[in-house]
């Protein structure tokens, strides 16, 4: 049995005094220079001495990342049982992960993890035969560090077109292939972003880019999304520009066609909120684009097609979301006919066996039902408590369905759903070694600083006492319309195990209770967002469940925003923060890669003087100021060209030149990895072994 050694009074005190000693920097951090860069946003000055770092192809910021992670690496390293928790993460880790399966051709597929591999093997499958290996990405790279991040198949399943990302980067290739033998039959695409890959027949297929940039491919602005079709056989600078471009400029464009093989659907967007929604009919030749939705002030997409008649999900008029059904001979919106109305929990739809299935959110867990294409409820899905559950989606021929269920204290299972019975059965079980009696998870509700009630689900093993004593791990998110929902995880059961609770915060500004919840969080309510965090702690504290002392924070992307601003805004009130691939330079986001985008969620500082105060207010690069920070792991990738390295970069460098205190400040940056998509499972396992340990290292604690 392992667990963290704590002792009470007098002996915690001094315990704690001599550990944190141990822990306390003392070396140098690197040298960053600081130059005399400002920018003028109405009339004020704005200092950005660290803006050399944005450069991601120069030796100096080359060497300075080599300088930090040197640093870095040090200090972990002393840590003496950081070792043991990595072991300890390899052991849990060791086990056989399956995806659902879903049907192409005449084969089954699914993806396995036969435990420590790095990626995970597609596999496949004929009837009863035994399933052979069909793409085994390990073999993409020597390092693991190139994975494969998705493949798309014809509708008679003979031909299959995959993505490949290296190094973590958005940027992908695309290769086609005979799935008959796995031959590569056409040349490989280049350069493509932001897509996915739809086949018109097995004469070719859709997808969707951006024109590379002239400069670094990882942080230079892409604005300008491109539909593309491309034949089969022709050279990519062949392929026929669909929708987008000069003409019909947008940021983020996306093309799929229907099952039926009857439409192009064009979904186009400059934000990652509202979007317009085009058809195209396939079946006559030449046949124009037509728009469904114009305008940019709601959600839309076509969930399922059958018969000339489309079915489309919404939040026109339905903040929580709707389905209607409508003619496609006349598909805008006077012609809607409501088919499943908005209730007051957030709706998503999937489609199989020529059933809809309705998955709501209620209070950050699943129910699912299932209905008839004429709308009428047919069945409730009975789920094994209260988790996540995701899939219920298939081609319109077929009568099973899979879907995954989890929470926090019920391991990743996969079950198969007979469609005309309504009866699940277990399809695959995990194997991780972990006994669900011994711990418990349950939802809290507590009040904000303006009175909102926010829901908050706390994990820990059985028997764990409310004496302010015990570590805690407060994660959150907040933003863009993501909803967090219960998961289970084998990295948080080192911490668990070990007398540790783990806290999850569903904060306004995420998806949990539709686009009231958003909105309430976003440009200048963002401060809600920090405030129902913050929020969070203290009633965590005030509780009893931990105490300052013991308290950590995590978050990543607009989550390592969150802890960005909440350890700058209250120092005081954290032991531990982990910032990871946080947008942290608020002034400056939308200069990058598809950064602009993000402006409905933050507003953007040349928006307005109100707007540029507010973000200035809060942007954590821009609110570090000589003073005691807490414990810091900032965390981040040199291919992220998502949030680009260099909101971290300044970030930390600001941090290490503000610092008064002995906490360590430090930054760890992944070399061949990017926003976290496709990271080999050892990058995972030390990544994390490196947070338990700096964790409970700071903490004064001591892991057995």
């Amino acid at each position: 049995m392992r667990t963290l050694t704590l002792c009470t009074s007098f002996l915690l005190i001094s315990m704690i005094a001599q550990a944190q000693k141990q822990a306390a920097f003392t070396g140098n951090y690197p040298d960053t220079k600081k130059t005399g860069q400002s920018d003028d946003y109405f009339g004020a000055k704005v200092a950005d001495p660290y803006r050399w770092l944005e450069n991601d192809m120069s030796e100096e910021t080359k060497n300075w990342v080599v300088a930090q992670n040197t640093v870095t690496n040090s200090y972990i390293s002393q840590i003496p049982f950081r070792d043991a928790i990595r072991n300890r993460l390899k052991e849990l880790w060791n086990y056989a992960k399956y995806s659902a399966p879903f049907k192409e051709g005449d084969y089954t597929y699914f993806y396995l993890n036969d435990g420590l591999q790095n990626q995970s093997v597609l596999y496949r499958q004929k009837g009863t035969d035994n399933p052979t290996i069909f793409l085994d990405p390990n073999k993409f790279s020597a390092d693991g560090t190139t994975s494969l991040q998705g493949i798309d198949f014809t509708k008679d399943g003979s031909i299959a077109a995959y993505q490949i990302s290296e190094g973590g980067s958005d940027w992908r290739k695309v290769i086609v292939i005979d799935a008959k033998n796995g031959n590569k039959i056409d040349d490989t695409l280049r350069d493509i972003k932001f897509s996915g890959l739809s086949w018109l027949h097995n004469d070719g297929f859709y997808y969707s880019s951006y024109d590379k940039p002239k400069g670094s491919q990882l942080s230079e602005k892409t604005q300008i999304h491109k539909l593309f079709y491309h034949k089969l056989g022709t050279p990519q600078s062949e392929d026929k520009l669909i929708f987008g471009g000069e003409t019909t400029p947008r940021r983020y464009i996306g093309g799929s066609v229907t099952e039926d093989e009857n439409f192009l659907v064009i979904s186009a967007a400059n934000a990652t909120y509202g979007n317009e929604l085009y058809i195209q009919d396939l079946t006559k030749k030449d046949a124009p684009i037509i728009p469904v939705v114009t305008g940019f002030d709601f959600e839309q997409s076509i969930a399922y097609t059958e018969k000339g008649k489309l079915y489309i999900e919404t939040n026109q008029g339905a903040p929580n979301r709707k389905l209607v059904v409508v003619d496609a001979t006349t598909p805008t919106k006077e012609h809607w006919r409501t088919l499943i109305p908005e209730t007051k929990f957030p709706l998503s739809i999937s489609t199989c066996g020529q059933k809809i299935f309705a998955q709501y959110l209620e209070d950050a867990v699943s129910k699912v039902y299932q209905y008839g294409l004429d709308g009428k409820k047919e069945k409730t899905i009975e789920l094994p408590g209260l988790g996540t559950a995701g899939g219920f989606g298939g081609k319109m021929e077929e009568m099973e369905t899979y879907y995954t269920y989890t929470s926090y204290v019920y391991p990743s299972t996969i079950f198969k759903y007979d469609i005309n019975t309504g009866k699940s059965e277990l399809y695959k079980a995990s194997g991780v070694k972990f006994d669900p009696k011994e711990y418990e998870s349950k939802q809290l509700f507590y009040s904000s600083k303006d009175g909102a009630r926010i829901p908050m689900i706390i994990t820990y093993k059985k028997g764990i006492k409310q004496t302010g004593k015990n570590p805690l791990m407060l994660y959150g998110y907040g933003g863009f319309n993501i909803s967090l929902t219960p998961a289970f995880s084998v990295s948080n059961l080192v911490f668990m195990e070990n007398g540790g609770i783990y806290a999850v915060a569903n904060l306004r500004g995420g998806g949990e209770y539709g686009d009231e919840w958003h909105n309430a969080g976003i440009k200048m309510k963002k401060q809600n967002v920090f405030n129902d965090f913050i929020a969070a702690a203290e009633y965590l504290i005030k509780e009893k469940y931990t105490s300052k002392e013991y308290l950590a924070i995590s978050g990543g992307s607009n989550g390592g925003l969150l802890i960005g601003a909440c350890m700058t805004q209250r120092p005081d009130l954290f032991r531990v923060c982990f910032p990871a691939v946080g947008v942290l330079d608020m002034l400056r986001y939308n200069k990058f890669t598809a950064g602009a985008g993000w402006a409905y969620d933050y507003g953007t500082a040349e928006d307005s003087k109100e707007m540029f105060q507010y973000l200035l207010k809060y942007s954590p690069l821009h609110n570090v100021k000589k003073q005691c920070y807490p414990a810091t792991l900032v965390t981040t990738g040199d291919h992220d060209d998502r949030v680009v390295p260099a909101h971290s970069f300044k970030f930390a460098a600001s941090l290490q030149a503000a610092q008064t205190c002995e906490n360590p400040v430090l930054i760890s940056i992944e070399t061949k990895a990017g926003h976290g998509a496709g990271k080999p499972t050892d990058m995972i396992i030390s990544e994390q072994a490196d947070k338990w340990s700096f964790l409970f290292w700071n903490m004064g604690l001591t892991y057995k």
